[in-house]
């Protein structure tokens, strides 16, 4: 509790500081390459036949991820800490590989926590990290996946609490980590609810987002919260199936889904009959988690975003629909969000507006999209 009180306290500080907010907007404006842009995506919009489909281009930032607005904003807290030590948990590779970048900007050392199943459907990332300093750390316990990465460095940072700092990445675990990822990652809806008043003159009909632990989904929901016109879909990953250890759905009540406590959280996990954390399954490593952030279960609780999920396949047909369709390879976690948005945009006007958090790109998941996808040559046909 001490590490995370004194991190409360730090933070509410920086919160109110114009000093370290004036930084942290020009690190991303300058370094990180906000604003990212709103982009119509005019094919994606006419093979679904429906609502006009905007895609918010969080791929095109440094590192080719949300992730850096997050990892900007902690470190800057880090230095202000005096904290010469970062540790951190990766699942995809994409907070790792941004963690690393901020370590190396502001020359501290680095750390990054990750299961020996990731390390192996993640092999670039990996050599990313170490290319930018980092000490990789394998985690050969549990699932081998994220869950057992942020219970490795949960274990370091109480045993190195004096001179480290966790860089937790996504907006779950202990407070004050979900509400402040979540206040890191808002410029994401900000911008674009700046951006689509100025195209379209309105705001939006639907957000649609993928949901690991949910980051990137709370960064686009929370400045729309109080627009009653403005619907929310959080997709998760289905997986293989609707069994227990098949998917990573943690709203999916009958797959195993329901309210308990995990890493310092209260929120839904996939657990069995007697409250055992359940292994998950997602071909997108950053989906492939058991739980979810806090704030995604109240809202889910509180009927103000819906969520669902769609499959490994339909993840795997939307990713090659996108890059198709747009020439825009898409990371398999957004892949999700993809897949689900063009069913809603099916059922929906061509005066209505459906926008798309496009949180990565692709390029850390081609050798698995190899493995699984067979693409056909368009010249044969």
């Amino acid at each position: 509790m001490v590490p995370l009180e004194e991190l409360t306290a730090a933070y509410e500080s920086a919160h109110s500081d114009e000093t370290f907010q004036t930084e942290l907007d020009t690190l991303l404006r300058d370094y990180a390459g906000r604003p990212t842009p709103l982009f119509f995506a005019r094919r994606l919009t006419e093979h679904a036949g429906g609502a006009r489909i905007y895609l918010k281009r969080e791929d095109l930032l440094h590192t080719g991820a949300h992730k850096i607005n997050n990892t900007l904003g902690q470190i800057l807290l880090a230095k202000r800490m005096g904290k010469g030590r970062i540790i951190a948990e990766t699942g995809a590779g994409q907070h790792g590989v941004a963690t690393a970048t901020v370590c190396a900007l502001f020359g501290l050392e680095c750390v990054v926590y990750m299961g020996a199943e990731d390390m192996r459907r993640q092999a670039l990332n990996v050599f990313r990290m170490q290319l930018l300093g980092a000490k990789v750390r394998e985690v050969i316990a549990g699932s081998r996946t994220l869950k057992d990465a942020i219970n490795e460095a949960l274990r370091d940072w109480v045993t190195n609490v004096a001179d480290t700092y966790y860089l937790l990445g996504s907006a779950l675990g202990p407070h004050p980590y979900p509400f402040m990822v979540r206040d890191f990652q808002s410029v994401i809806g900000r911008e674009t609810r700046e951006q689509i008043l100025k195209r379209e003159n309105r705001l939006p009909d639907y957000l649609v987002a993928c949901v690991g632990g949910g980051s990137n989904s709370i960064g686009m929901f929370h400045p729309f919260l109080a627009d009653e016109s403005v619907r929310m879909i959080g997709v998760e990953a289905g997986g293989l199936g609707n069994e227990l250890g098949q998917h990573a759905a943690r709203f999916n009540a009958s797959g195993g889904g329901r309210p308990g406590v995990l890493q310092g959280t209260m929120s839904y996990v996939l657990q069995d009959e007697r409250g055992q954390i359940a292994t998950t399954h997602s071909i997108s490593a950053g989906l492939d988690y058991p739980s979810i952030g806090p704030e995604h279960a109240f809202l889910h609780d509180q009927g103000r975003v819906e969520y669902t999920s769609v499959s490994d396949d339909e993840a795997l047909n939307a990713f090659e629909k996108l890059s198709r369709l747009e020439g825009i390879i898409p990371a398999l976690e957004s892949a999700h969000a993809v897949a689900h948005a063009l069913q809603v945009a099916r059922n929906m006007t061509n005066d209505q507006l459906l926008i798309i958090n496009l949180s990565g790109r692709g390029d850390k998941d081609i050798d698995t999209v190899r493995q699984n996808l067979t693409t056909e040559d368009p010249e044969e046909h």
